[in-house]
């Protein structure tokens, strides 16, 4: 017998909200429920001033829907919301926040970004750590683009995640590469409707919560733009370095600018830019063509005073290739697009971040 969404609420109802006396579906603290076959996910939105009063109501609605027949994973996020305004620091307060912590596990964490969407950060991820896997690293990918999540396609992974405890996560594996993402949640065309503070928590979970193992490097293929992801990452884990991906276009480079910005602002550094869609060859005729424009990125690089990672070509190999779900470095090792990220792995190596 499948566990349904109408059985789900209904045991749900059971639960008491500490602050308003209802239960936490009238209350509103329930949200994001979703039933898929045995596995049941939900959110539980709250003050984060109310987190300790919280943390049974959480247990008893894990255990509450356990108990239904068909029920086998149940994975609850406890997650904060809060619309007071910032307390007031006065002369001899002292505010004594958490810093940047290390991911359990990880010895360098990278961050993949763009300014913009659409200049193939997620393919550059995906390749990059496919190629540090082929140069002998232990690398994990998280997929933090909540909004827009492709690893699981470019990786060829499908299937669950498996919790055996409802807390911790245990992460997927492809071409040497350790995997979690959104994606992998959901399903397949599914919109993801979040805020702000869902993001964040959700993000944290996948960080903290997820089992990577000992790795050497875990790349964070963050979301295009400079919002709460890339905050949230920036101020709650301890992040090595940024790669930022960009096209040769002037359109793609003032975004890339605001990307570094963020960095800096953050005290990320910014460990080099990559130039994707670089140069374009006809498979025909091999006239070499330069569709986006051509050293825009490099030129931004020293002016920035970044280094320059690699020039990617637009190349229809690349596309089909993460279409397939194996990346070019896996599909076609020794080609020259496969090359070029390996060459990207090897500069990280050397630099010690990877």
């Amino acid at each position: 017998m499948a566990v349904t969404r109408e059985s789900v609420l209904a045991a749900l109802k059971t639960i008491t909200d500490p602050v308003s006396g209802s239960d936490i579906v009238a209350a509103g603290v329930m949200r994001a429920l979703t039933v898929e076959g045995a596995s049941v996910r939900f959110v539980l939105e709250i003050d984060p001033a109310s987190a300790e009063a919280y943390n049974p109501v959480r247990d008893a609605a894990e255990a509450a829907v356990k108990e239904l027949p068909g029920a086998e994973t149940v994975s609850v996020v406890l997650t904060g919301h809060s619309t007071k305004a910032p307390p007031d620091l006065k002369p001899g307060k002292k505010a004594e926040p958490k810093g940047p912590e290390k991911v359990p596990g990880v010895n360098h964490l990278i961050a993949i970004a763009s300014g913009k969407g659409g200049v193939g950060k997620s393919t550059v991820s995906a390749n990059l750590a496919c190629a540090l896997a082929a140069e002998g690293r232990r690398v994990g990918l998280l997929d933090a683009d909540v909004y827009g999540p492709s690893q699981p396609r470019m990786l060829g992974v499908s299937g669950r995640p498996a919790s055996p405890d409802g807390k911790t996560i245990l992460p997927m594996r492809n071409h040497g590469v350790t995997m979690m993402s959104i994606g992998l949640m959901t399903n397949e065309g599914q919109a993801v409707v979040w805020r702000g503070p869902m993001l964040m928590g959700a993000l944290q979970q996948m960080l903290m919560q997820v089992q990577w193992g000992a790795l050497d490097c875990l790349l964070v293929d963050l979301p295009p733009g400079t919002g709460d992801v890339q905050m949230t990452l920036a101020q709650k884990a301890q992040v090595d370095g940024a790669i930022i991906v960009s096209t040769p276009q002037d359109v793609a480079l003032l975004d890339a600018r605001k990307g570094i910005d963020m960095f800096n602002q953050l005290h990320v550094p910014v460990l080099g830019m990559i130039e994707n869609m670089s140069t374009h060859i006809c498979s025909n005729c091999g006239h070499e063509e330069h569709v986006f424009g051509h050293g825009g990125v490099k030129a931004e690089a020293e002016k920035m005073g970044v280094p320059l990672l690699a020039e990617i070509p637009l190349h229809l190999d690349i596309r089909l290739a993460s279409d397939g779900g194996a990346p070019i470095v896996v599909s076609k090792p020794e080609s020259a697009q496969a090359q070029a990220f390996r060459d990207v792995a090897r500069q990280l190596i050397a630099q010690g971040v990877a």
